[in-house]
C-alpha cells in the first residue's frame, strides 16, 4: 500500500565486512526519493559504498547520523512508500502551452548526490554529462562513463592522490579529526603484521637503461596497437611472476601450523587513493600479456581515484608491488600486506655513475627493496628472488624467453 513504511537497511558488502561508518547522508527527513536513488554513503575498512532507496517515497525518519557505526542489515532510515520525486515536484510557470503534464515530464532532475560528488572531485561539468536515470537524471555511473570516454584528457593525474583541503583554516593550534574506517584498518593491519610476522628487508639496485631503451623504441607502436601506454609496472609484474615461479615460498602464506603454497599469481598494486592506501589485485598475472597488465593496472587505478573500487577488486592477492618512486622516494622498507609473505618496493629512477665493463658510465638506477616473512622465506631465497628480478629488468629479453 502507498502508506506502507519501508525500512532502509545497510546492504551486505562482502563476507569479511560486518560494519561500516555512515560517511554522509545525501538526503534529509521530508525529502522525496526515487527507488534505487542513493541515500547515504558508507565507509568501510576496505571500500566506500552507497545505500540505495528500497522504494520510491518520502523519508520520514533517519535513525543514524553521519559518523555513526552501523552493522550489515541494520535499519538506518524509514521511507513512506509513494510516488517519490516525480509526484512531489511541481511544474514551474511556462509561457508555452502544451498537453497536460508536458511541462512536468520535461522538467530536469538534479543530478544524484553521488554523481555531484564524483563530478566535483574530478572537475566535471555536469551539463556535459548525459543522464541515464529517470527523467534524464545524471547518476554516478554516468559521470564514470563520461570520465572513461575522456581518458585522453583526464581531469586528474592518477599517479598521485587528489589534493586535500588544509587541516587548519583558522588560528587554532590543534584539531582532532576522527580516523576513517579505512585509516583505522590500515593502522591496525600495519601494527598486526609487525607483531605477528618476522619481517626482514633485503635491497638491490637495478640498471633501468635497457628497459628504458626498449620502452622508448616501441612505446608509440605499443600505444597504437593496444590503446594503452607501455609503462614500467608491466615489466616488473612479469619479472615478479617469473621470480615467484622459482621461489614459491614467497607466493605462499602461513595458516595456523601449515604453509599454503599457491599455484596462481594474483599481484596486488599499492595505490594511494583519496582516502588512503588500497591494494587492488591484478588476477592471474602470469597469464596476461604486457598490454593486458597495463590495461588492468590502469582500470584499477582509475577506480581507486574515482572511489568506485569494489571489494572484489581488493581480495585474494598473493604478492604486492608498491611504487614509492612516483612520489620521489629514494629507498624504503615496505611492510608486508598480510597474509602475504612478500612485497616488492620500487623507487625513484636517478642517474648515477656506475661501473660497467670496468668503465664509469652514467646510468638510470633504481633501488629495489624486498620485505619478506622470515618465518617461511629464508634470507638466501629472498636475495636470489631480488636478483632474479634485477636480471629480468636489466635484460628484458629474459621476460620473453622465460629464463
Amino acid at each position: 500500500m502507498a502508506d506502507d513504511i519501508i525500512e532502509v537497511k545497510i546492504p551486505e558488502m562482502g563476507e569479511s565486512i560486518t560494519e561500516a561508518t555512515i560517511a554522509s547522508w545525501f538526503k534529509k527527513e521530508g525529502d522525496a526519493v526515487e527507488a534505487d536513488e542513493p541515500l547515504a554513503e558508507l565507509e568501510t575498512d576496505k571500500v566506500t559504498v552507497e545505500v540505495p532507496a528500497p522504494s520510491a517515497g518520502t523519508i520520514v525518519k533517519i535513525l543514524k547520523s553521519s559518523g555513526d557505526t552501523v552493522k550489515v542489515k541494520e535499519v538506518v532510515a524509514q521511507i513512506k512508500a509513494g510516488a517519490g520525486k516525480a509526484a512531489a515536484e511541481k511544474p514551474g510557470p511556462s509561457t508555452e502551452q502544451g498537453p497536460a503534464g508536458s511541462a512536468d515530464d520535461s522538467a530536469e532532475m538534479e543530478a544524484a548526490p553521488a554523481a555531484r560528488k564524483l563530478a566535483a572531485d574530478n572537475e566535471v561539468d555536469l551539463s556535459k554529462v548525459s543522464g541515464s536515470g529517470k527523467r534524464g537524471q545524471v547518476l554516478k555511473e554516468d559521470v564514470q562513463k563520461h570520465l572513461e570516454s575522456n581518458k585522453s584528457v583526464p581531469a586528474k593525474e592518477t599517479s598521485a592522490p587528489a589534493p586535500t583541503k588544509p587541516i587548519f583554516e583558522g588560528p587554532e593550534e590543534e584539531k582532532a579529526v576522527p580516523m576513517s574506517k579505512l585509516r583505522q584498518a590500515i593502522a591496525n593491519r600495519l601494527v598486526q603484521v609487525q607483531q605477528t610476522a618476522a619481517i626482514l628487508t633485503t635491497f638491490n639496485e637495478v640498471d633501468m637503461h635497457n628497459v628504458m631503451q626498449l620502452r622508448s623504441k616501441y612505446k608509440d607502436q605499443f600505444l597504437k596497437k593496444y590503446d594503452v601506454k607501455l609503462g614500467f609496472m608491466s615489466f616488473f609484474t612479469r619479472a615478479v611472476v617469473e621470480a615467484l615461479h622459482e621461489f614459491p615460498a614467497i607466493n605462499a602464506e602461513i595458516r595456523g601450523n601449515e604453509i599454503v603454497y599457491k599455484n596462481f599469481y594474483h599481484v596486488g598494486m599499492a595505490v594511494g587513493g583519496p582516502k588512503g592506501l588500497v591494494v587492488p589485485v591484478v588476477r592471474h598475472a602470469d597469464k596476461l600479456s604486457l598490454a593486458d597488465i597495463e590495461k588492468e593496472i590502469g582500470r584499477l587505478a582509475e577506480k581507486v581515484h574515482k572511489g568506485s573500487i569494489g571489494l572484489q577488486d581488493l581480495e585474494g592477492g598473493t604478492f604486492t608491488i608498491t611504487n614509492g618512486g612516483v612520489y620521489g622516494s629514494m629507498m624504503s622498507t615496505p611492510i608486508i600486506n598480510p597474509p602475504q609473505s612478500g612485497i616488492l618496493g620500487m623507487h625513484n629512477i636517478v642517474k648515477r655513475p656506475v661501473v660497467v665493463d670496468d668503465e664509469i658510465v652514467i646510468r638510470p638506477m633504481m633501488y629495489l627493496a624486498l620485505s619478506y616473512d622470515h618465518r617461511i622465506v629464508d634470507g638466501k631465497e629472498a636475495v636470489q628472488f631480488l636478483v632474479k628480478i634485477k636480471e629480468a629488468i636489466e635484460d628484458p629479453a629474459r621476460l620473453l624467453l622465460g629464463v
